[in-house]
């Protein structure tokens, strides 16, 4: 059991939450501070204060007077009047992702619910219990209404449930887990479907993807350009130090210690008549390293919304007493804000990595076989898996388009803004899929690339890449369906198991390089 503190979350704990039943617990005084406010609550109800969502209605409702004795009914309604999301489900690692969120925004005390609606999100947690939420649905404000209100109805024993990737009714599975469903008392029902959680762990997922397809490009875009016989001068760190930009200085990096010590360089060092490289292999260092800033902060501001309180009213105490504040934390524009940067980011590793395929395989460019293959014509080569990628770059360009400036009224126009988070967070997983494609097509092009090269070597850690690709995938001495192998290559390029490839025999100095390039684990 692992003990939590409410709004100090940090990489490795949201990490292992995506990736499987985790169980947690809250440290001592959160636990305290949620009774007080669950407390503080109860006093405000007590006094007749009129106070929004605990004693009238909701949105454009919230002039209604809720008489007393209504109260809890009122937060039933509430949850099941807003479970009213469509399409497919959410993905595992995004559900496990949002009950800790939620939980942990709760538990730091300003939301005014009972402990025991805390305590049951985290055995949901560690029980690996995940209520199924629609995927579509949520405009971003007043919070993620409706996949929030698809999470939380299983609390009460209504809704769908997988229960260790079995799929039952809610009631059942509380029931074989032997968990009591939940009573909720005022403005508890409220304080479950407003916030960022279903926003923010959409983004926090496809940034951990993200994460790693970053350092995959840099890894197949190295290969790459030693396929092509490019230069590394590009790479020269004082080129880089000049601009001053961060990522700019750490992905050149990255590349002169994937680059250093090839047989394949040092055999073009004289005599080569091409003076400078295409963009694609020269300016990796100002793409790549503009991405992995947008990466960066990214991380900073969805690790800053995991720890915030995102619902409304929020509950303080002024002197001692209890008051609650109607505001706006509901409103996600910051997730939506850092998702459409992650977008554009991914969508231009996927076109910057189409645009070296497409030069490997242009022979006038490259100086490689047509197409990459040893008899052009009577063999077609990567002639269509570089259209594959062509079409999955130019799909990304459309995915690619702001999601945070589509604002449509919501509730009567009461809610007039919002921010269209959930869909451009969600939207991020798809365009991460296409990218893996791409660069998938994209190494197993470069491993045929370097082969022309033969018996010079690239650098070890590059080589022992090309070694790993020919397992997955043989050459292509003639044409075959490439299917089966680029999506074991992408399965790969997913995988943790890229870098312990390129990073083996304990090459410190690239280790050290390549840990410069991850923006989701801990320091």
């Amino acid at each position: 059991m692992r003990t939590i503190h409410p709004g100090q979350l940090d990489w490795r704990l949201l990490g292992d939450a995506r990736a499987g039943a985790l169980a947690l617990d809250l440290e001592p005084s959160a636990w305290r501070t949620v009774h007080a406010s669950a407390e503080a609550v109860a006093q405000v109800l007590a006094s007749g204060q009129v106070v929004y969502g605990l004693n009238t209605g909701f949105g454009k409702l919230a002039n209604t007077r809720i008489a007393s004795g209504d109260h809890a009914q009122l937060q039933v309604n509430l949850l099941r009047s807003h479970a009213v999301g469509v399409g497919e489900p959410m993905r595992p690692p995004v559900v496990r992702l949002m009950l800790l969120l939620k939980a942990a925004s709760l538990g730091r005390g300003h939301s005014g619910v009972k402990a025991e609606i805390i305590a049951l999100l985290l055995k949901f947690l560690a029980l690996d219990l995940l209520p199924v939420i629609p995927v579509k649905g949520s405009v971003g404000a007043s919070g993620d209404l409706a996949p929030l209100a698809h999470l939380s109805l299983p609390l009460m024993g209504e809704g769908m449930v997988s229960l260790r990737g079995q799929l039952m009714p809610a009631a059942q599975a509380l029931q074989a887990c032997e968990l009591a469903p939940i009573t909720l008392g005022a403005k508890e029902g409220l304080a479950l479907i407003n916030g960022t959680q279903a926003s923010t762990a959409l983004a926090i997922d496809a940034l951990f993807a993200a994460d790693q397809l970053m350092q995959a490009a840099v890894v197949i875009g190295a290969l790459t350009l030693d396929a092509a016989r490019g230069s590394d001068s590009p790479f020269d760190a004082r080129i880089h130090e000049l601009r001053g930009h961060p990522g700019q200085i750490d992905t050149a990096a990255a590349y002169r210690a994937l680059l250093a010590g090839s047989e394949i360089r040092r055999s073009h060092l004289v005599d080569d008549e091409r003076v400078q490289d295409p963009y694609c292999l020269r300016c990796q260092p100002q793409v790549m390293g503009a991405c992995l800033d947008q990466l960066r902060h990214a991380a900073e501001v969805l690790l800053r919304e995991a720890n915030a309180v995102t619902d409304n009213p929020l509950v303080f105490r002024d002197g001692g007493q209890p008051k609650l504040l109607s505001g706006g934390n509901f409103h996600a524009e910051p997730v939506a804000l850092v998702a459409d940067g992650l977008a554009l980011a991914i969508a231009e590793m996927g076109a910057l990595s189409e645009r070296r395929i497409a030069m490997l395989v242009d022979n006038a460019i490259s100086g490689l076989p047509a197409f990459l293959t040893p008899e052009p014509g009577l063999n077609s080569g990567f002639m269509i898996a570089h259209v594959t990628a062509a079409a999955l770059a130019s799909e990304n360009k459309s995915l690619a388009h702001p999601a945070s400036v589509d604002s449509l009224p919501t509730s009567a126009n009461q809610e007039d803004h919002v921010s269209m988070a959930t869909f451009a967070a969600r939207r991020l997983s798809s365009m991460v899929d296409n990218t893996v494609w791409i660069l998938a097509i994209e190494a197993l092009a470069a491993a045929q690339g370097l082969e022309c090269h033969r018996p010079l070597c690239s650098t070890p850690a590059l080589e022992r890449v090309h070694a790993q690709l020919r397992r997955l995938s043989p050459a292509l001495v003639q044409d075959r369906s490439l299917a089966a192998d680029i999506e074991v290559v992408q399965v790969w390029l997913r995988s943790p198991d890229l870098l312990g490839t390129a990073l083996a025999d304990n090459m410190e100095e690239l280790r050290s390089t390549f840990a410069r390039l991850a923006c989701t684990v801990a320091a």
